[in-house]
């Protein structure tokens, strides 16, 4: 009977501990990097993004990093859907905004959407804008931004055809300059 007993005790906490383990990482998510080589002027950058590549469709809150980055060069970090024509592997194919990004040009940081990461103007926002952290004439970030499927009330990343990535792209103050956009792909669960 103790044998019994002790054999089922001792089931049932593997059980438990693979489901706690399953659950952890069904909701832990995995991370991918992306990057191109820029030339901006006389200088190139290599640019590296690296983000969640998995997140839970009702929101997360993700962290962000990058590096390689020109610090006069300012870039607005969050989630958007990625434009028709743009192949995420293929930068000769970046041509297009990323556009509806989620929260939109959130300058305000009311949403925690997107974060505005410049080495002259950040102190003008400072509940969702940083400088970049310079090292040898390259700039790096590490921001948090929330991340969900839903970007607006009629485009939701993974419906009608519409796929998000988390981007970087030129700031307002050169929205147009596409040399920045970096995509890391994201599905939502």
């Amino acid at each position: 009977m103790r044998t019994r007993t002790r054999t089922a005790l001792t089931s049932a906490l593997a059980l438990a501990s693979a489901s706690a383990l399953t659950l952890g990482l069904a909701s832990s998510a995995s991370a991918a990097t992306a990057g191109r080589t820029v030339t901006d002027g006389t200088r190139s950058y290599t640019l590296s993004l690296t983000a969640p590549s998995t997140a839970a469709a009702t929101g997360a809150n993700v962290t962000v990093t990058g590096s390689g980055y020109n610090p006069d060069q300012g870039v607005y970090v969050g989630l958007c859907a990625i434009p028709a024509g743009v192949n995420t592997a293929d930068p000769s194919t970046w041509n297009s905004k990323p556009t509806p990004c989620l929260g939109g040009q959130d300058e305000t940081g009311t949403t925690g959407a997107s974060h505005w990461v410049n080495s002259d103007w950040y102190w003008m926002s400072p509940s969702n804008s940083s400088p970049f952290t310079e090292s040898g004439g390259l700039g790096s970030f590490s921001v948090q931004i929330h991340v969900k499927a839903q970007l607006s009330s009629t485009v939701t990343c993974g419906q009608s055809g519409v796929t998000c990535a988390i981007v970087t792209r030129a700031d307002h103050f050169d929205s147009s300059d596409r040399k920045y956009d970096v995509y890391v792909p994201v599905t939502f669960q």
